[in-house]
């Protein structure tokens, strides 16, 4: 089951599934039909399973808007990927937006609170996303195979099927866990019309997902054997990897050797290779680069949304841009570079990472409504490599790039400077890899001495821009809040300022709380 060509199905399927309130989290997706007479088809399975995947991409069971899976905002708004790109690129160096709905401003300056409609959106749609899981695997389980009489190469294959919902359900708490911390931990043994769900420690979250990835790997396709857009072995390691290599985090205890582990295992692995030309990652022809390891994947004329990569694509382009050079039909005037992430690169233009960058009328941005301050970033388009227009002028064929072998190379070697094992020339040789690329000969290349975790958080925001990995970064190094490192519009200064601790972490929800006496707010929130 290719995912790009799959979305059919999940319009096709009987199992449509929608959500109930969101807010209790014992409440479990429903259908129109029932197990028992839903899964009389084979073929059934493999259409749940593509729902799985595309909660990652779609809002709601029409695209692209009509019947959303979570209220309380607008559908596209809702989208998974859309809001944690938002909640990942918005408050941090790398990125702002213009646009004043409500909630959204406090995003460019780490100014939320606990009934954000952006942030809430999240945490439902992360949710949702587990929700549809739990009910896969209690719809898959052993008792319900056998009361259906499924045979031993149905059983076997939805097995495999089991294995990528448990990968996606990892996912989604490894975002909540990221984002949340303390969420409550709900699998497929809690049934609805239990009691509210207890809330669990970021700990006890932590290794859910760790000895979920260790469970399925074995039964994963082979690492650059899946399907495209399906979870193998290397989505898997990837995962532990970003897990262990922010473990300190969220247990207060590091665990960079099996970050390093776990990249090299990716890297080790000889599937993926990085693309030859940094670009293509972006393009609406990226499903054919051989560097992408886990895709978010869309397509014009069968994944229509207002979020995901129509959001990235058209909100960065405006101004004196030619919305049809990148393949759409028009700007949206939102997403711009904070003037700090420009000065990542050299400012000669030997990066050839930043060559998409579009100069405006200044760097600097005083007035956020205005789109000619600060300097346009339209790095997702909707053309091929061959300079085509994708397939709709609305709705990118572009896919988001979760994990990529950079990526990779980038987790080993800061594992390695952190003393985690590992060799320094091989750490260096990977830098000097990407270094090369972005330059296009070795005029970039670093020294060993300048191998530092300094450098490798520059590094990461050069290679890295804008694809949702930079709060995570910064707490992890220490300066996503404080006053050690400040950019404009931190804390709602035009120049920057501290801001408090407890920001590292997004609230609870206030709805979720009031629907649910278990769980406690994140300190600071109060």
């Amino acid at each position: 089951m290719n995912i790009k060509a799959c979305k059919t199905l999940i319009v096709a399927s009987g199992l449509l599934l929608a959500a109930g309130a969101c807010t209790d989290l014992t409440t479990e997706p429903k259908s129109s039909v029932s197990g028992g007479t839903v899964f009389s088809d084979p073929s059934s399975y493999r259409a749940f399973l593509a729902k799985l995947y595309a909660g990652l991409s779609v809002t709601g069971q029409e695209g692209p808007a009509g019947s959303a899976d979570i209220s309380g905002i607008d559908e596209g708004f809702s989208q998974y990927l859309r809001q944690y790109w938002s909640l990942q690129e918005l408050p941090t160096d790398e990125a702002i937006i213009g646009w004043g709905d409500p909630g959204l401003p406090e995003m460019n300056r780490q100014g939320w609170t606990a009934s954000n409609p952006f942030v809430s959106a999240l945490y439902y749609r992360i949710f949702f996303q587990v929700a549809l899981a739990n009910e896969f695997m209690r719809e898959t389980a052993d008792d319900r195979m056998a009361e259906r009489g499924a045979g031993a190469e149905l059983r076997a294959q939805v097995a495999g099927y089991r294995a990528e919902a448990r990968f996606l359900r990892a996912l989604s708490y490894w975002h909540a866990t990221d984002l949340f911390g303390n969420v409550p931990l709900v699998t497929e043994a809690n049934r609805s019309g239990a009691e509210p769900p207890a809330q669990a420690t970021r700990q006890a979250l932590f290794s859910f997902v760790e000895s979920e990835l260790k469970a399925i790997l074995p039964q994963l396709p082979a690492v650059g054997q899946a399907e495209y857009g399906r979870a193998d072995q290397g989505a898997a390691q990837m995962l532990l990897a970003k897990l262990y290599l922010n473990a300190q985090v969220y247990t207060g205890q590091a665990r960079y050797a099996e970050a390093r582990a776990a990249a090299e295992a990716v890297i080790g692995s000889g599937a993926y290779q990085l693309d030859n030309d940094y670009h293509h990652l972006f393009l609406a022809d990226n499903h054919t680069s051989p560097e992408i390891i886990f895709p978010i994947t869309f397509d014009g004329r069968r994944t229509r949304t207002w979020g995901g990569m129509t959001f990235l694509a058209h909100a960065a382009v405006g101004g004196n841009m030619n919305a049809g050079s990148y393949g759409l039909d028009g700007g949206w005037w939102g997403l711009r570079l904070k003037p700090e992430a420009y000065a990542f690169y050299p400012s000669n233009g030997a990066d050839r990472r930043s060559s998409y960058f579009v100069m405006q009328n200044s760097v600097t941005i005083s007035d956020v409504g205005d789109f000619f301050q600060g300097v346009g970033a339209p790095k997702f388009r909707n053309i091929t490599s061959a300079g085509a227009a994708g397939s709709n002028a609305t709705f990118p064929d572009t896919d988001f790039p979760m994990f990529r072998l950079a990526d990779a190379y980038l987790i080993y070697a800061e594992a390695v400077v952190r003393g985690a094992g590992g060799s320094r020339p091989t750490a260096l040789g990977y830098i000097n890899q990407l270094r090369t690329r972005a330059y296009g000969n070795a005029s970039g290349n670093i020294t060993d001495a300048q191998m530092t975790l300094d450098f490798i958080l520059a590094e990461r925001g050069r290679e890295l821009l804008w694809e949702a990995q930079r709060r995570t970064d910064l707490v992890r190094f220490g300066r996503y809040t404080g006053g050690a490192y400040v950019w404009s519009f931190k804390g709602g200064a035009p120049a920057g300022t501290a801001t408090p601790a407890h920001l590292d972490l997004y609230p609870i929800p206030a709805a979720e709380l009031s629907a649910n006496p278990n769980l406690s707010q994140n300190p600071g929130y109060n």
